[in-house]
Protein backbone atom coordinates (compact mmCIF):
# COMPACT_ATOMS: atom_id res chain seq x y z
CA UNK A 1 0.00 0.00 0.00
CA UNK A 2 1.38 3.48 -0.94
CA UNK A 3 -0.16 6.73 -0.36
CA UNK A 4 0.25 10.29 -2.63
CA UNK A 5 -0.93 12.84 -0.07
CA UNK A 6 1.92 14.42 2.86
CA UNK A 7 0.80 13.84 5.88
CA UNK A 8 2.60 15.83 8.96
CA UNK A 9 2.67 13.92 12.05
CA UNK A 10 3.56 15.02 15.83
CA UNK A 11 5.43 12.19 17.23
CA UNK A 12 6.76 12.18 20.59
CA UNK A 13 7.12 10.06 24.45
CA UNK A 14 6.88 11.54 27.68
CA UNK A 15 5.98 8.25 29.93
CA UNK A 16 6.92 6.90 33.26
CA UNK A 17 5.12 4.57 35.74
CA UNK A 18 4.72 5.70 39.00
CA UNK A 19 4.81 3.93 42.74
CA UNK A 20 3.18 6.74 44.95
CA UNK A 21 4.75 4.59 48.37
CA UNK A 22 8.32 4.44 46.55
CA UNK A 23 11.01 7.10 48.91
CA UNK A 24 12.24 7.92 45.62
CA UNK A 25 11.42 11.10 43.43
CA UNK A 26 12.30 10.67 39.85
CA UNK A 27 14.54 13.48 38.07
CA UNK A 28 16.05 14.21 35.34
CA UNK A 29 18.59 11.86 35.54
CA UNK A 30 15.82 8.87 35.62
CA UNK A 31 14.86 9.90 31.86
CA UNK A 32 18.68 10.72 30.73
CA UNK A 33 19.16 7.26 31.20
CA UNK A 34 17.03 5.79 29.10
CA UNK A 35 17.80 8.33 26.46
CA UNK A 36 16.50 11.72 26.70
CA UNK A 37 15.71 12.86 22.87
CA UNK A 38 14.75 15.98 21.29
CA UNK A 39 13.71 17.00 17.70
CA UNK A 40 15.66 15.41 15.09
CA UNK A 41 17.50 12.88 17.16
CA UNK A 42 14.41 11.63 18.22
CA UNK A 43 13.86 10.25 14.40
CA UNK A 44 17.05 8.26 14.60
CA UNK A 45 17.18 6.80 18.13
CA UNK A 46 13.62 5.49 18.30
CA UNK A 47 14.45 3.43 15.21
CA UNK A 48 13.04 -0.16 16.08
CA UNK A 49 12.49 0.75 19.89
CA UNK A 50 9.57 1.65 21.60
CA UNK A 51 5.47 2.74 20.19
CA UNK A 52 7.29 5.27 17.91
CA UNK A 53 9.25 2.53 16.18
CA UNK A 54 6.01 0.70 15.85
CA UNK A 55 4.78 4.45 13.82
CA UNK A 56 8.07 4.32 12.12
CA UNK A 57 7.54 0.79 10.44
CA UNK A 58 4.13 0.90 10.20
CA UNK A 59 4.45 4.27 7.72
CA UNK A 60 7.23 2.66 5.88
CA UNK A 61 5.48 -0.74 5.35
CA UNK A 62 2.82 1.64 3.97
CA UNK A 63 4.63 3.95 1.81
CA UNK A 64 3.45 6.74 3.44
CA UNK A 65 5.14 10.38 3.11
CA UNK A 66 5.14 11.87 6.03
CA UNK A 67 6.75 14.92 7.32
CA UNK A 68 7.90 14.04 11.10
CA UNK A 69 7.72 16.91 13.47
CA UNK A 70 9.28 15.02 16.21
CA UNK A 71 8.96 16.65 19.83
CA UNK A 72 11.03 14.69 22.60
CA UNK A 73 11.32 11.71 23.69
CA UNK A 74 11.32 11.34 27.50
CA UNK A 75 10.54 7.71 29.18
CA UNK A 76 11.92 6.62 32.46
CA UNK A 77 11.27 3.67 33.27
CA UNK A 78 9.36 3.22 36.74
CA UNK A 79 10.09 5.09 39.65
CA UNK A 80 8.51 7.09 42.55
CA UNK A 81 6.58 10.45 41.64
CA UNK A 82 8.19 12.73 38.83
CA UNK A 83 9.83 15.92 40.66
CA UNK A 84 7.36 18.74 39.61
CA UNK A 85 9.57 20.66 38.17
CA UNK A 86 11.22 18.26 35.97
CA UNK A 87 7.80 17.65 34.34
CA UNK A 88 7.24 20.97 33.67
CA UNK A 89 10.67 21.35 32.27
CA UNK A 90 9.89 18.46 29.88
CA UNK A 91 5.90 19.28 29.43
CA UNK A 92 7.28 22.60 28.35
CA UNK A 93 9.75 21.75 26.16
CA UNK A 94 7.22 19.38 23.96
CA UNK A 95 4.90 21.82 23.69
CA UNK A 96 7.03 24.67 22.77
CA UNK A 97 8.41 22.26 19.72
CA UNK A 98 4.52 21.47 18.93
CA UNK A 99 3.82 25.20 18.71
CA UNK A 100 6.96 25.52 16.57
CA UNK A 101 5.74 22.89 14.17
CA UNK A 102 3.06 24.75 12.82
CA UNK A 103 -0.16 22.97 11.89
CA UNK A 104 -0.08 19.51 11.80
CA UNK A 105 -2.06 16.45 10.42
CA UNK A 106 -2.13 14.35 13.92
CA UNK A 107 -0.32 13.72 16.99
CA UNK A 108 1.16 10.33 17.90
CA UNK A 109 2.02 10.67 21.68
CA UNK A 110 3.55 7.78 23.75
CA UNK A 111 2.30 7.60 27.37
CA UNK A 112 2.32 5.29 30.23
CA UNK A 113 -1.01 6.15 31.84
CA UNK A 114 -0.29 5.82 35.46
CA UNK A 115 2.63 8.60 36.15
CA UNK A 116 2.09 11.43 38.42
CA UNK A 117 4.31 13.69 39.66
CA UNK A 118 4.64 15.12 43.54
CA UNK A 119 1.58 17.48 43.38
CA UNK A 120 -0.36 15.84 39.90
CA UNK A 121 -1.26 12.28 39.90
CA UNK A 122 -2.83 12.88 36.26
CA UNK A 123 0.11 13.54 34.48
CA UNK A 124 -1.09 11.91 31.26
CA UNK A 125 -4.66 13.96 31.74
CA UNK A 126 -2.65 17.76 31.74
CA UNK A 127 -0.37 16.58 29.07
CA UNK A 128 -3.37 15.69 26.52
CA UNK A 129 -5.58 18.58 27.54
CA UNK A 130 -2.44 20.74 26.80
CA UNK A 131 -1.99 19.70 23.52
CA UNK A 132 -5.31 19.74 22.76
CA UNK A 133 -5.44 22.99 23.11
CA UNK A 134 -2.63 23.74 20.95
CA UNK A 135 -3.69 21.79 18.03
CA UNK A 136 -7.54 22.22 18.19
CA UNK A 137 -10.89 20.11 18.47
CA UNK A 138 -10.39 18.38 15.15
CA UNK A 139 -6.93 17.17 14.86
CA UNK A 140 -6.41 13.71 15.95
CA UNK A 141 -4.30 12.57 19.07
CA UNK A 142 -3.51 9.13 19.28
CA UNK A 143 -2.07 7.63 22.56
CA UNK A 144 0.11 4.36 22.47
CA UNK A 145 -0.81 3.34 26.63
CA UNK A 146 1.11 0.46 29.05
CA UNK A 147 -1.89 -1.21 29.51
CA UNK A 148 -1.32 -0.83 33.22
CA UNK A 149 -2.66 2.53 32.39
CA UNK A 150 -4.94 4.63 35.44
CA UNK A 151 -7.23 6.07 32.53
CA UNK A 152 -8.54 9.40 33.53
CA UNK A 153 -11.61 11.93 32.14
CA UNK A 154 -9.65 13.98 31.39
CA UNK A 155 -7.78 11.88 29.33
CA UNK A 156 -10.87 10.61 27.38
CA UNK A 157 -11.81 13.79 26.73
CA UNK A 158 -8.19 15.18 24.85
CA UNK A 159 -7.55 12.03 23.30
CA UNK A 160 -8.68 10.54 19.94
CA UNK A 161 -7.78 6.79 20.30
CA UNK A 162 -6.16 5.22 23.48
CA UNK A 163 -4.53 2.20 22.57
CA UNK A 164 -3.08 -0.45 25.60
CA UNK A 165 -1.01 -3.28 25.34
CA UNK A 166 -1.97 -6.28 24.27
CA UNK A 167 0.22 -8.58 26.32
CA UNK A 168 2.25 -9.01 30.20
CA UNK A 169 5.47 -9.22 29.22
CA UNK A 170 4.58 -5.93 27.20
CA UNK A 171 5.48 -5.93 23.27
CA UNK A 172 5.48 -1.31 23.01
CA UNK A 173 6.88 -2.06 19.46
CA UNK A 174 3.67 -3.90 18.58
CA UNK A 175 1.48 -1.61 19.99
CA UNK A 176 3.00 1.37 18.20
CA UNK A 177 2.04 -0.42 15.13
CA UNK A 178 -1.58 -0.99 16.19
CA UNK A 179 -2.19 2.46 17.32
CA UNK A 180 -0.61 3.38 13.92
CA UNK A 181 -2.40 1.35 11.68
CA UNK A 182 -5.53 3.03 13.68
CA UNK A 183 -4.15 6.38 12.88
CA UNK A 184 -3.50 6.43 9.32
CA UNK A 185 -7.00 4.61 8.62
CA UNK A 186 -8.32 7.23 10.28
CA UNK A 187 -6.43 10.08 8.14
CA UNK A 188 -7.38 8.50 4.95
CA UNK A 189 -11.35 8.75 5.97
CA UNK A 190 -11.83 4.62 6.12
CA UNK A 191 -12.98 4.66 9.94
CA UNK A 192 -14.16 7.41 11.94
CA UNK A 193 -13.50 5.95 15.62
CA UNK A 194 -16.02 6.21 18.01
CA UNK A 195 -15.29 4.98 21.54
CA UNK A 196 -16.67 3.87 25.11
CA UNK A 197 -15.55 3.50 28.40
CA UNK A 198 -15.64 1.89 31.79
CA UNK A 199 -14.28 2.95 34.77
CA UNK A 200 -14.08 -0.63 37.34
CA UNK A 201 -13.92 0.04 41.59
CA UNK A 202 -11.20 -2.58 41.55
CA UNK A 203 -7.25 -2.60 42.56
CA UNK A 204 -5.58 -6.15 42.78
CA UNK A 205 -1.84 -7.27 43.25
CA UNK A 206 0.49 -8.20 40.99
CA UNK A 207 -0.23 -12.02 41.05
CA UNK A 208 -1.87 -12.62 38.24
CA UNK A 209 -0.98 -10.09 35.95
CA UNK A 210 0.19 -12.32 33.12
CA UNK A 211 -1.67 -12.60 30.00
CA UNK A 212 -0.72 -16.02 29.15
CA UNK A 213 -2.96 -17.77 32.24
CA UNK A 214 -5.48 -17.31 34.61
CA UNK A 215 -7.91 -14.94 35.04
CA UNK A 216 -5.97 -12.22 33.21
CA UNK A 217 -5.81 -14.05 30.20
CA UNK A 218 -9.46 -14.62 30.35
CA UNK A 219 -10.09 -10.93 30.01
CA UNK A 220 -7.75 -10.25 27.57
CA UNK A 221 -9.13 -13.14 25.45
CA UNK A 222 -11.95 -11.40 25.52
CA UNK A 223 -10.56 -7.94 23.78
CA UNK A 224 -9.35 -10.05 21.08
CA UNK A 225 -11.94 -11.74 20.28
CA UNK A 226 -14.41 -8.96 20.60
CA UNK A 227 -11.73 -7.19 18.31
CA UNK A 228 -12.92 -9.67 15.48
CA UNK A 229 -16.38 -8.80 15.37
CA UNK A 230 -17.34 -5.88 12.65
CA UNK A 231 -17.02 -2.71 13.27
CA UNK A 232 -14.53 -3.40 16.48
CA UNK A 233 -11.44 -1.15 16.27
CA UNK A 234 -9.87 -1.85 19.84
CA UNK A 235 -10.54 -2.93 22.84
CA UNK A 236 -8.20 -2.08 25.50
CA UNK A 237 -8.38 -3.58 28.99
CA UNK A 238 -6.57 -1.87 31.46
CA UNK A 239 -5.41 -3.02 34.49
CA UNK A 240 -4.04 -0.39 36.81
CA UNK A 241 -0.73 -1.02 38.62
CA UNK A 242 -1.50 -1.31 41.74
CA UNK A 243 0.76 1.52 43.73
CA UNK A 244 -1.03 4.27 42.15
CA UNK A 245 -2.58 6.26 44.82
CA UNK A 246 -4.66 8.95 42.41
CA UNK A 247 -7.96 10.30 42.75
CA UNK A 248 -9.52 8.82 39.66
CA UNK A 249 -7.41 5.25 40.41
CA UNK A 250 -8.57 2.01 40.02
CA UNK A 251 -9.23 -0.73 36.63
CA UNK A 252 -11.07 0.54 33.34
CA UNK A 253 -11.27 -0.62 29.80
CA UNK A 254 -11.72 1.26 26.22
CA UNK A 255 -13.11 0.47 23.69
CA UNK A 256 -12.94 2.10 19.51
CA UNK A 257 -15.70 0.73 17.19
CA UNK A 258 -15.99 2.35 13.57
CA UNK A 259 -18.64 5.00 13.98
CA UNK A 260 -20.98 2.78 16.28
CA UNK A 261 -21.12 4.39 19.93
CA UNK A 262 -23.89 2.12 21.01
CA UNK A 263 -21.68 -0.73 20.35
CA UNK A 264 -18.55 0.67 21.67
CA UNK A 265 -20.78 1.29 25.19
CA UNK A 266 -22.17 -2.16 25.25
CA UNK A 267 -18.75 -3.98 24.65
CA UNK A 268 -17.22 -1.29 27.45
CA UNK A 269 -19.99 -2.86 29.96
CA UNK A 270 -19.75 -6.41 29.02
CA UNK A 271 -15.85 -6.18 29.68
CA UNK A 272 -16.12 -4.53 33.07
CA UNK A 273 -18.40 -6.52 33.86
CA UNK A 274 -16.12 -9.87 32.90
CA UNK A 275 -13.95 -7.97 35.13
CA UNK A 276 -15.94 -7.67 38.04
CA UNK A 277 -16.88 -11.47 37.98
CA UNK A 278 -13.15 -12.33 38.10
CA UNK A 279 -12.19 -10.01 40.60
CA UNK A 280 -11.61 -12.50 43.67
CA UNK A 281 -10.04 -14.79 41.03
CA UNK A 282 -7.32 -11.71 40.18
CA UNK A 283 -6.55 -11.69 43.86
CA UNK A 284 -5.27 -15.52 44.55
CA UNK A 285 -1.96 -15.42 45.32
CA UNK A 286 0.74 -18.16 44.63
CA UNK A 287 3.68 -16.37 46.74
CA UNK A 288 5.97 -18.00 48.43
CA UNK A 289 7.68 -16.66 51.92
CA UNK A 290 11.16 -15.56 51.47
CA UNK A 291 12.67 -18.48 53.23
CA UNK A 292 10.38 -21.22 51.36
CA UNK A 293 11.11 -19.45 48.04
CA UNK A 294 15.12 -19.36 48.29
CA UNK A 295 14.84 -23.27 49.64
CA UNK A 296 12.81 -23.99 46.59
CA UNK A 297 15.30 -22.37 44.32
CA UNK A 298 18.52 -23.85 45.41
CA UNK A 299 16.90 -27.31 45.25
CA UNK A 300 16.31 -26.41 41.20
CA UNK A 301 18.53 -29.41 39.77
CA UNK A 302 18.76 -28.35 36.10
CA UNK A 303 18.57 -24.77 34.32
CA UNK A 304 17.63 -21.46 35.84
CA UNK A 305 15.05 -20.99 38.83
CA UNK A 306 13.89 -17.57 38.64
CA UNK A 307 13.58 -15.83 42.36
CA UNK A 308 10.98 -13.38 41.59
CA UNK A 309 11.33 -9.98 44.37
CA UNK A 310 7.66 -9.00 44.46
CA UNK A 311 8.18 -6.24 46.77
CA UNK A 312 11.09 -5.25 45.36
CA UNK A 313 10.36 -4.54 41.86
CA UNK A 314 12.24 -1.96 39.88
CA UNK A 315 9.15 -2.28 37.25
CA UNK A 316 7.32 -1.25 39.21
CA UNK A 317 9.04 1.84 40.78
CA UNK A 318 10.82 0.24 43.70
CA UNK A 319 14.56 1.23 44.48
CA UNK A 320 15.62 -2.02 43.77
CA UNK A 321 17.96 -2.28 46.93
CA UNK A 322 15.77 -4.52 49.41
CA UNK A 323 17.68 -6.99 51.34
CA UNK A 324 15.20 -9.59 52.18
CA UNK A 325 16.20 -12.58 49.65
CA UNK A 326 19.58 -11.52 49.88
CA UNK A 327 19.72 -11.90 53.55
CA UNK A 328 17.99 -16.06 53.13
CA UNK A 329 20.40 -16.51 50.28
CA UNK A 330 23.19 -16.08 52.46
CA UNK A 331 21.98 -17.86 55.22
CA UNK A 332 21.38 -21.00 52.95
CA UNK A 333 24.98 -20.76 52.15
CA UNK A 334 23.96 -22.48 48.80
CA UNK A 335 26.53 -24.52 46.74
CA UNK A 336 24.49 -23.67 43.38
CA UNK A 337 25.70 -20.01 41.74
CA UNK A 338 22.72 -17.74 42.91
CA UNK A 339 22.90 -14.25 41.00
CA UNK A 340 21.45 -11.40 43.42
CA UNK A 341 21.53 -7.72 42.11
CA UNK A 342 20.87 -4.67 44.81
CA UNK A 343 21.37 -0.86 44.03
CA UNK A 344 23.92 0.58 46.75
CA UNK A 345 26.02 3.53 45.19
CA UNK A 346 28.20 3.36 48.09
CA UNK A 347 28.97 -0.17 48.15
CA UNK A 348 29.75 -0.05 44.92
CA UNK A 349 32.26 2.73 45.30
CA UNK A 350 33.43 1.09 48.77
CA UNK A 351 34.00 -2.10 45.99
CA UNK A 352 35.97 -0.03 43.36
CA UNK A 353 38.13 1.58 46.09
CA UNK A 354 39.42 -1.79 47.13
CA UNK A 355 39.61 -3.07 43.87
CA UNK A 356 39.24 -6.42 41.91
CA UNK A 357 40.80 -9.18 44.07
CA UNK A 358 40.64 -7.57 47.12
CA UNK A 359 38.67 -8.79 50.31
CA UNK A 360 35.98 -6.95 51.39
CA UNK A 361 33.43 -7.12 53.83
CA UNK A 362 30.59 -4.22 53.54
CA UNK A 363 26.63 -3.56 54.45
CA UNK A 364 24.99 -3.50 51.53
CA UNK A 365 21.22 -2.65 50.32
CA UNK A 366 18.19 -0.88 52.24
CA UNK A 367 20.16 2.77 51.13
CA UNK A 368 16.25 3.93 50.29
CA UNK A 369 13.92 1.59 51.40
CA UNK A 370 14.58 1.92 55.28
CA UNK A 371 10.82 0.44 56.02
CA UNK A 372 10.59 -2.76 54.65
CA UNK A 373 13.98 -3.82 55.56
CA UNK A 374 18.02 -3.13 56.45
CA UNK A 375 21.08 -3.54 54.97
CA UNK A 376 22.72 -6.68 55.08
CA UNK A 377 26.83 -7.29 55.86
CA UNK A 378 28.50 -9.38 53.29
CA UNK A 379 32.35 -10.67 53.72
CA UNK A 380 33.24 -12.21 50.27
CA UNK A 381 35.67 -10.96 47.37
CA UNK A 382 35.68 -8.00 44.40
CA UNK A 383 35.18 -10.09 41.36
CA UNK A 384 34.85 -7.33 38.70
CA UNK A 385 34.33 -4.23 38.61
CA UNK A 386 32.79 -1.56 35.78
CA UNK A 387 33.02 1.74 35.09
CA UNK A 388 29.68 1.39 33.42
CA UNK A 389 28.22 0.78 29.70
CA UNK A 390 25.58 1.50 27.63
CA UNK A 391 23.35 -1.50 26.34
CA UNK A 392 20.35 -2.45 23.57
CA UNK A 393 18.36 -4.04 24.59
CA UNK A 394 16.08 -5.70 22.09
CA UNK A 395 12.35 -3.98 21.51
CA UNK A 396 13.21 -0.98 24.57
CA UNK A 397 15.90 0.99 22.97
CA UNK A 398 19.20 2.21 24.75
CA UNK A 399 19.57 1.85 28.76
CA UNK A 400 22.66 2.85 30.54
CA UNK A 401 23.78 0.69 33.57
CA UNK A 402 25.86 3.05 35.60
CA UNK A 403 29.09 2.06 37.79
CA UNK A 404 28.70 -1.88 39.02
CA UNK A 405 30.34 -4.07 40.98
CA UNK A 406 30.70 -7.91 41.24
CA UNK A 407 30.88 -9.45 44.64
CA UNK A 408 31.53 -13.13 45.49
CA UNK A 409 29.77 -14.44 48.74
CA UNK A 410 31.11 -17.82 47.78
CA UNK A 411 28.41 -19.08 45.69
CA UNK A 412 26.43 -15.79 45.82
CA UNK A 413 27.41 -13.23 43.15
CA UNK A 414 25.93 -9.75 44.40
CA UNK A 415 26.10 -7.34 41.58
CA UNK A 416 26.22 -3.66 42.93
CA UNK A 417 24.54 -0.67 41.13
CA UNK A 418 25.07 2.76 41.72
CA UNK A 419 22.09 3.37 39.66
CA UNK A 420 18.60 1.79 38.95
CA UNK A 421 18.27 0.61 35.34
CA UNK A 422 16.24 -1.31 33.47
CA UNK A 423 18.94 -3.63 32.99
CA UNK A 424 18.41 -5.49 36.70
CA UNK A 425 16.35 -7.92 35.07
CA UNK A 426 18.65 -8.15 31.69
CA UNK A 427 21.18 -10.97 31.53
CA UNK A 428 23.29 -7.87 29.97
CA UNK A 429 24.14 -7.18 33.66
CA UNK A 430 25.81 -10.38 34.23
CA UNK A 431 27.36 -10.59 31.23
CA UNK A 432 29.37 -7.19 31.22
CA UNK A 433 30.78 -8.40 34.85
CA UNK A 434 32.12 -11.58 32.94
CA UNK A 435 29.34 -13.63 34.52
CA UNK A 436 28.12 -16.50 32.48
CA UNK A 437 24.44 -16.87 33.13
CA UNK A 438 24.46 -20.19 31.90
CA UNK A 439 26.29 -21.28 34.54
CA UNK A 440 23.89 -19.99 37.65
CA UNK A 441 21.52 -21.66 39.12
CA UNK A 442 18.94 -18.90 40.98
CA UNK A 443 18.58 -15.32 39.36
CA UNK A 444 16.95 -12.81 41.64
CA UNK A 445 15.04 -10.68 39.13
CA UNK A 446 13.75 -7.28 40.99
CA UNK A 447 10.07 -7.91 39.38
CA UNK A 448 6.73 -9.91 39.52
CA UNK A 449 5.76 -10.27 35.73
CA UNK A 450 8.93 -9.50 33.43
CA UNK A 451 10.95 -12.46 33.31
CA UNK A 452 11.05 -12.75 29.72
CA UNK A 453 14.66 -11.85 29.52
CA UNK A 454 15.89 -14.93 30.94
CA UNK A 455 13.16 -17.34 29.19
CA UNK A 456 16.01 -19.59 27.64
CA UNK A 457 17.50 -20.40 30.94
CA UNK A 458 14.41 -21.04 33.13
CA UNK A 459 13.21 -23.98 33.82
CA UNK A 460 11.41 -22.95 37.83
CA UNK A 461 9.70 -19.80 39.04
CA UNK A 462 9.28 -18.96 42.57
CA UNK A 463 7.32 -15.62 43.54
CA UNK A 464 8.67 -14.41 47.13
CA UNK A 465 6.20 -12.70 49.29
CA UNK A 466 8.54 -9.98 49.94
CA UNK A 467 7.90 -7.01 51.58
CA UNK A 468 8.38 -3.45 49.73
CA UNK A 469 7.22 -0.30 47.64
CA UNK A 470 5.51 -2.61 45.40
CA UNK A 471 4.51 -5.47 47.44
CA UNK A 472 0.96 -7.10 46.99
CA UNK A 473 0.04 -6.96 50.50
CA UNK A 474 -1.97 -3.73 48.95
CA UNK A 475 -3.72 -2.69 52.53
CA UNK A 476 -0.34 -2.26 54.11
CA UNK A 477 -0.12 1.02 52.33
CA UNK A 478 -1.46 4.44 53.50
CA UNK A 479 -3.78 5.42 50.88
CA UNK A 480 -5.19 8.67 51.05
CA UNK A 481 -6.84 10.01 47.54
CA UNK A 482 -7.76 6.32 45.90
CA UNK A 483 -11.87 6.78 45.63
CA UNK A 484 -13.15 4.86 48.58
CA UNK A 485 -14.74 1.55 48.56
CA UNK A 486 -13.14 0.07 46.02
CA UNK A 487 -12.78 -4.14 45.43
CA UNK A 488 -9.86 -5.16 46.86
CA UNK A 489 -9.46 -3.25 49.89
CA UNK A 490 -12.92 -2.77 51.07
CA UNK A 491 -15.91 -5.39 51.23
Amino acid sequence: MSSTKKLRIAVGELAQETDSFSPLVAGIEEFESYGLFRGDELLVRMRGAGPIGGLFEVAEQQGRDVEWKPLIRAWAGAGGPINDGVFAELLDDLLRRLRDAGPVDSVFLALHGAAATESNDDVEGTTLAAVRQIVGPHVPIVVPLDHHANVTSRMVENADLLVAHETQPHDPIDTGRKTARLLFRTLDGQIQPKRAWRKIPLITPQDQFLTVSGPMKEWFDKAREWERAAGVLDVSPCPMQPWLDATEGGWSVVVHTDGDESLADRIAGEMAELAWKLRDEFWRSERLSPADAVASAVRTERGLAILSDTGDSVYGGAPGDNTTLLRELLLAAPTVTCLVPVVDPIAVAAAHAAGVSAPITLDVGGRNDRLFCEPVRVTGRVAGISEGVTVDIVDRGVCRIGRSALIECGAVKIVLLEERTFAINHPSLYWHLGVDVHEARVVVVKTASNFQFFAPWRTALYRADTPGASQSNLRAFPWRHLPRPIAGLDS
